[in-house]
């Protein structure tokens, strides 16, 4: 026998006319007209729990500062709050239907939450959804607020909460590189400069600098991430303040701290606030050097595992997987490729957010959907492409000792070596006689009696380490 669920639904109006909501959903009209209007990616305002939760932060702290400055009772600030932890525990997220990419200029996804928040809050205190009789979406969970000072805050705070895993991972592929720094501090190796032949180092040295630089980048990712503690909240629609009590900017702060954890500031100027996201362009700017920086690391190991006949062959990178479906036994160094790929996609992602903010007009920005889907993008990627990167790749290098010191021995690189203990005409003058008779340096010299093969290592051996003390 079949049996049919009977689905109830519930009836809510707005200027453009009625529409019907499953009586199971949280959420409310603007919501439906945001998510028919303004769907055209696949991801919701959900879809990131850091957003999803900083904006019940804000929510959360709205609240507490409004029951502070005497506007909000206390039974309707207490049941707001919970609603705020439940959309954090994630028991909305059904709900929070808006694309993140919609075009209102965040009011869509403001007013999602506030109608799941209320709606919620309503369920709390034993009504039912879409009464709004005791909790209302705009005049008790939006109250003292704007949109247009509660989207950029939860960007920022959101962004500052996804910074935490990213630099993490970068501060961990530093510290690898710094272990494969000493374990090939020993190998002698062929600096190159144009792809030719350069001079004597140690492979050592080359991790080294990849290590450094990616101490760098994670120094000064760090240093963006603190540029987000301040935020725009309580400045409401244009930075005035305007609908807000006097005192609730100082109780929304203090509560948002002990709330995250984090100590957030108000701007020494809110109408900045409101009209610049000036420190989007450099969060995404930052985010865009990593990405920039780690692919050139990436192609640097591609080329050195390049072969492995007919390549240059001095690294050994770990073997992840087939790398063809034609051609049996080949091996593509698919991780470092990986990391030069999704760099395209953060650099593009960067120019949509320096577009984003150029595009702001008179007192906000309303374009900024796109700049925190790309930005989140973006620390995605990094935050997941860096973690498989270090874990799949970096960690298991080895060198090819033997082949390192055979191209090294083999080049004309060495001549630079010698010129110390030869000078530079005689150098000269062997150097041309190796390229000549097509043999080695170090084979002349030893076969002319004028350097062993052990005096002439010892002098690469010596060229190969830095001449300043520091």
């Amino acid at each position: 026998m079949n049996t049919f669920e009977r689905k109830e639904y519930r009836l809510e109006r707005d200027y453009v006319g009625d529409v019907q909501i499953a009586a199971d959903k949280l959420y409310g009209v603007n919501s439906v007209r945001g998510f028919d209007n303004l769907s055209v990616s696949p991801l919701t305002v959900a879809h990131y729990a850091e957003f999803r939760n900083a904006f019940a932060q804000c929510k959360w702290a709205a609240a507490l500062a409004n029951l502070d400055s005497g506007v909000l009772a206390r039974d309707q600030c207490n049941a707001i709050v919970q609603a705020c932890k439940d959309v954090i525990d994630g028991q909305c997220d059904d709900s929070l239907i808006v694309d993140l990419l919609e075009g209102s200029g965040g009011t869509s996804t403001n007013m999602n939450f506030n109608e799941v928040i209320a709606n919620r809050a309503q369920q709390v205190l034993g009504h039912a959804a879409g009464s709004y009789d005791i909790i209302h979406p705009n005049d008790h969970v939006n109250i003292s607020q704007s949109t247009n000072d509660v989207y950029p805050a939860a960007m920022k705070i959101a962004t500052y909460a996804m910074f935490g895993p990213l630099i993490s991972e970068v501060e961990l592929l530093a510290k690898q590189f710094d272990q494969k720094a000493e374990q090939f501090a020993d190998v002698l190796h062929l600096g190159r400069t144009c792809l030719q032949d350069g001079q004597p180092m140690r492979l050592g040295q080359v991790f080294s600098g990849y290590a450094s630089l990616t101490h760098r980048l994670a120094a000064e990712l760090a240093n963006v991430r603190d540029k987000l503690r301040t935020l725009p909240l309580g400045g409401t629609a244009i930075g005035t303040g305007f609908g807000a009590p006097p005192a609730y900017r100082t109780f929304a702060f203090a509560h948002l701290e002990a709330i995250t954890g984090v100590v957030y500031q108000a701007p020494s100027n809110p109408f900045d606030a409101m009209q610049n996201m000036d420190v989007f362009s450099r969060v995404s700017a930052e985010l865009r050097t990593c990405s920039a920086s780690l692919a050139k690391v990436a192609s640097d190991l591609t080329v050195l595992s390049s072969g492995p006949v007919g390549g240059i062959g001095e690294l050994k990178l770990p073997e992840a997987q087939a790398g063809s479906s034609i051609m049996p036994g080949k091996v593509n160094p698919v991780l470092p490729m990986a990391m030069i790929q999704l760099s395209f996609a953060v650099i593009g992602n960067d120019v949509a957010v320096a577009q984003a903010v150029q595009y702001g007009e008179l007192e906000i920005n309303h374009f900024e959907p796109v700049v925190a889907s790309r930005v989140f993008d973006s620390i995605t990627l990094l935050t997941n492409g860096i973690q498989r990167f270090r874990e799949k790749c970096v960690a298991g290098i080895t060198a090819d000792v033997a082949r390192n010191e055979q191209h090294l021995t083999e080049s004309m690189a060495v001549a630079t070596a010698l010129v110390p203990t030869l000078g530079y005409a005689q150098v000269s003058k062997l150097a041309r006689q190796s390229v000549a008779q097509g043999r080695s340096l170090l084979t002349i010299l030893e076969e002319s009696g004028i350097l062993s093969r052990a005096e002439a290592m010892a002098a690469i051996n010596k060229a190969s380490y830095p001449v300043f003390n520091n």
